[in-house]
């Protein structure tokens, strides 16, 4: 195995690692040149309450293990805390939520997290936690919304989340559902904007919405919470699509697209019935594997070297053995 047959076959680190820097990028690139209307101190109670709540629920769910001896105790999670998974939520929430009450904040936290271990199915939780957490304090109260226009419209800062989320979602390996759900999408957009006669520039305003990216890139591709088979989850992204343009355009709501993937996220483990694939699981493996693949090629390389050396020499031997027999015969 050479170099980079090493490095080609070297698998990608947990793409969890990926969209925490992207998303916290984002963040600190909204704090600074978009002033969002979060504070410093409001990010750190977010984070602090996600991961927090995280070690409680790690600490208290049960393994997923086979079934304990009838009147014995299960088995409990180790102490190590699912932080990268938290971290997502928790970032997520702080670029979306939005309150004037902290107390409703901290709550949305809890519901975020704990929507994970409570709403499951299958060992699969339904619904996207941070999508979960938004909807159930939407619903529960009127005192958190969802701000799109913080975002602005601007095309430089569109086209940076279109390729941050690329990054993220083809390392997740559900760049599908997040490319098929911005073409049916897209296509309902423009296609209304045509059947009315209005202006492109319309439709193309509607497509460069920093929230509606983030919903695309960050929210919808979640590998953990889509249909397992890749035709599933073109149908899953199709149907998503459907339903947020209607709520947006028929029933005049905002938010559609929240609405509409907390109402299809249910249909998950039918369309996973009806097309069944393998499940995704997160790959992660800690960065001394390179440097072990790295140091095997070139031992391997190596000791290659030393062989074909050591041939030579036979070689070379032999090759004046034989010259000296035949000057003898002669």
């Amino acid at each position: 195995m050479t170099l980079p047959d090493a490095i080609r076959r070297f698998p990608i680190r947990d793409p969890r690692l990926y969209q925490i820097a992207t998303l916290a990028t984002l963040l600190v690139y909204g704090l600074i040149f978009l002033d969002f209307d979060i504070t410093v101190a409001r990010v750190a109670v977010l984070l602090v309450t996600v991961l927090a709540t995280q070690a409680v629920c790690d600490h208290l769910t049960p393994l997923t293990a086979p079934a304990c001896a009838e009147g014995s105790t299960p088995a409990r999670r180790a102490t190590t805390v699912n932080v990268r998974s938290a971290l997502i939520s928790g970032l997520s929430l702080c670029l979306l939520l939005r309150t004037n009450r902290p107390e409703l904040a901290v709550l949305a936290a809890i519901v975020t997290i704990a929507s994970k271990f409570l709403v499951r199915f299958r060992g699969k939780h339904l619904l996207n936690p941070t999508n979960g957490g938004l909807v159930a304090m939407l619903l529960l109260t009127g005192q958190v919304w969802v701000s799109p226009g913080q975002w602005g419209a601007a095309a430089f800062f569109a086209l940076l989340m279109a390729c941050l989320g690329s990054v993220v979602v083809n390392r997740a390996s559900r760049s599908d559902v997040t490319y098929a759900f911005i073409a049916f999408y897209g296509a309902l957009l423009f296609g209304r904007s045509l059947y009315l006669g209005e202006p492109l520039a319309i439709p193309l305003h509607r497509i460069e919405s920093g929230a509606l990216l983030l919903f695309t890139f960050f929210m919808i591709s979640d590998p953990k919470t889509t249909p397992d088979s890749r035709v599933g989850r073109v149908l899953f992204a199709g149907l998503v699509a459907f339903l947020a343009w209607y709520v947006q355009f028929r029933l005049f709501r905002t938010n559609g697209l929240l609405w509409s993937l907390a109402a299809c996220s249910p249909a998950v483990p039918l369309i996973d019935w009806l097309l069944p694939g393998d499940r995704y699981t997160w790959h992660s493996r800690p960065a001394t594997s390179l440097v072990n693949s790295l140091k095997g090629a070139v031992y391997e390389a190596v000791d290659v070297r030393r062989r074909a050396r050591v041939g030579r020499r036979m070689v070379g031997a032999d090759g004046l053995w034989l010259l000296r027999l035949l000057r003898r015969q002669s």
